[in-house]
């Protein structure tokens, strides 16, 4: 299937093109000395690309036949299908500030409103909203309750807008674990962020949440947390993953699923503030059935553990006779990001073939040249579908860049590694 591609040819061989299956830009270079195709996923929609080398258009031929029939394709300078909400709120006045909201935005179309979950639940099937936003405190159906029929019933993507929804609030990772996709406080003037950039960031996050395939949104049933055995074990295999925008809904979908006879440690860079990873740290410990600690300085590191740490410090391990110690320190550059190849490049040098990575949803650039050091060193690298990522950037960013056999939608990641550590 050829997708004809807008594209600007910019001052030498840097190229804006704009995909027409999902409107996502993308700033590439091309090689005029060089007629071969460049394989790429778009970040906007994940399908593997080939760019030709044309300096008038850029054709994009998909692998994958069998295209989801939902999937709409916009020709020429054709304006983008909007993507539906439903907005589910019992305040009016806040159903009608969400609503003006996005009346200003031209991707964005308000189909329904409903006061409570159980209205929101009847006009799922109306409506067919691609994202529906949620309050938490409603009369008649609550929002965590209306996430458990929706995912079960009707999964759509859902964001929460909620004065209880803050980074950090147990509530907050309750509403991820029974599928939310993302989460936001409602406007405040008391914020401390103007309401103009509370705007952008609502806007944005509920088109990043429409994107979301379906397929990938669960209802993450608690499992029985029986704790690990008391005598720990050294690690026998080390497991990085990295995660920025979109990592706390991955990581639920992972870690609690671990088993609790793994002898692999897990040690996961998050690019959130200290202290909010201090609490899911302790969120997911509850819901885990492997422990999860924040990282220290100076942990033996055992199996059937994991360990996480702020993208704003440096996470690495060192030997320490037969078994192994973190490293812990402050990041001089909190602004930079790198602390997720820092973390792979140590595990891949001090385990070589023992040694695995994964790249979960976020943004930004890191841990490309961390996972590329880990297979050159005989490890597994995972890059989570890019489908089921709130934010595709980092893992289309490695997907351009790697050749990565493990291509696995965050629900399934757990299996894998279960699969991995008995072998």
């Amino acid at each position: 299937m050829n997708l004809i591609m807008n594209s600007i040819l910019r001052e030498g061989t840097d190229m804006l093109i704009f995909c027409e299956e999902c409107g996502e830009k993308m700033d590439i270079i091309l090689d005029q000395k060089n007629a071969t195709p460049r394989h790429l996923r778009c970040p906007g929609c994940g399908e593997l690309l080939t760019v030709k080398n044309n300096i008038q258009t850029a054709s994009l031929e998909s692998p994958e036949e069998n295209l989801p029939d939902s999937l709409q394709f916009e020709k020429g300078n054709q304006p983008l299908k909007r993507q539906k909400v439903l907005i589910v709120d019992d305040s009016l006045l806040i159903r009608r500030a969400i609503r003006r909201i996005f009346e200003g935005n031209n991707r964005l179309e308000v189909v329904g409103e409903a006061a409570n979950g159980a209205q929101a639940l009847d006009l799922i099937s109306q409506v067919n909203p691609d994202v529906v936003t949620l309050d938490v405190n409603m009369p008649v159906m609550d929002g965590l309750t209306t996430l458990k029929h929706m995912m079960i019933k009707t999964p759509k993507p859902a964001v929460m807008i909620s004065t209880l929804t803050r980074e950090g609030a147990s509530i907050t990772f309750d509403a991820l674990k029974y599928g939310a996709v993302d989460f936001i406080p409602k406007p405040s003037q008391t914020s401390g962020k103007s309401l103009e950039k509370q705007h952008e960031t609502i806007i944005r996050k509920v088109s990043l949440a429409a994107r979301v395939e379906t397929r990938a949104i669960q209802y993450l049933r608690s499992v029985e947390c029986e704790k690990k055995s008391e005598n720990a074990l050294p690690a026998k295999r080390l497991f990085a993953l990295g995660a920025s925008e979109g990592g706390y809904s991955s990581l639920l979908k992972i870690i609690p699923l671990l088993s609790p006879e793994i002898r692999t440690a897990f040690l996961v860079i998050l690019y959130a503030e200290p202290m909010y990873v201090d609490a899911f740290a302790r969120y997911l410990n509850e819901h885990s059935r492997i422990s999860v600690l924040n990282a220290k300085n100076g942990d033996l590191i055992e199996g059937g553990t994991c360990y996480l740490c702020s993208g704003e410090e440096y996470l690495t391990v060192e030997k320490s006779g037969s078994s192994y110690r973190l490293q812990v320190s402050p990041n001089p550059f909190p602004n930079r990001r790198g602390t997720i190849n820092m973390l792979m490049m140590s595990v891949a040098e001090t385990l070589t073939d023992k040694s695995g990575g994964a790249i979960l949803s976020g943004s930004g650039f890191d841990g490309l040249e961390g996972l590329r050091e880990i297979l050159r060193q005989g490890g597994t690298g995972i890059v989570q579908h890019p489908k089921t990522c709130l934010c595709k950037e980092m893992p289309v960013f490695v997907l351009n860049n790697l050749s990565i056999n493990n291509i696995i939608p965050d629900r399934d990641i757990a299996d894998k590694i279960n699969e991995m550590d008995i072998h």
